[in-house]
């Protein structure tokens, strides 16, 4: 206490901190030369890496080809038979038979669940008498709602036909020689 707080200094602080990039003219000169700069080296980069990119493409010996872009399925021919999706999991076969039958005479329709839980797994199929009957129950039913969740109607593809399985016994690359 020989020299009281004499020895201790207060932090020096500015009275009128000015904020970053202030008004003053060479100040705002910098911050627009920082911003083109900074512009003008994200451009140079982009090209760099676009011309890097086409001479990978014109040197590639790659020989695998990108997939093909994706293909719009192609629409079922109308039928009686009717691919229901988006039901709710709480849907029953005789929901989804009562909600139908306002357009037709329904006569068949269920929803397919799953073998464990036995829920329902969202979709379900429903078949009319009549080819015209189906046609009014997709319009009167697709993208309406049914138990709370939005339901989409269309006509329901044949399954393509499936190879029977392989007994368990024989193992098979798939591959088949030629005869």
């Amino acid at each position: 206490a020989l020299f009281g707080n004499r020895h201790k200094r207060k932090p020096f602080r500015r009275k009128h901190a000015k904020p970053p990039f202030a008004s003053a003219p060479s100040q705002r000169r910098f911050r627009h030369r920082l911003i083109e700069t900074s512009y003008m080296a994200a451009v140079a980069a982009a090209r760099a890496g676009a011309a890097r990119a086409g001479f990978r493409r014109m040197f590639s010996v790659s020989a695998f080809a990108p997939p093909p872009p994706p293909t719009a399925r192609p629409a079922a021919e109308p039928c009686n038979n009717l691919f229901v999706s988006g039901l709710n999991k709480r849907t029953t076969s005789d929901g989804l038979r009562e909600a139908f039958s306002k357009f037709g005479q329904v006569t068949d329709a269920r929803v397919i669940t799953d073998r464990i839980s036995g829920y329902s797994r969202g979709f379900g199929f429903v078949r009319y008498a009549t080819v015209e009957e189906a046609g009014e129950g997709i319009k009167g039913m697709d993208g309406k709602f049914l138990d709370g969740w939005v339901i989409f109607a269309e006509y329901a593809k044949q399954r393509e036909a499936q190879q029977p399985p392989q007994s368990a016994g024989t193992q098979s690359s798939g591959y088949q020689y030629p005869s």
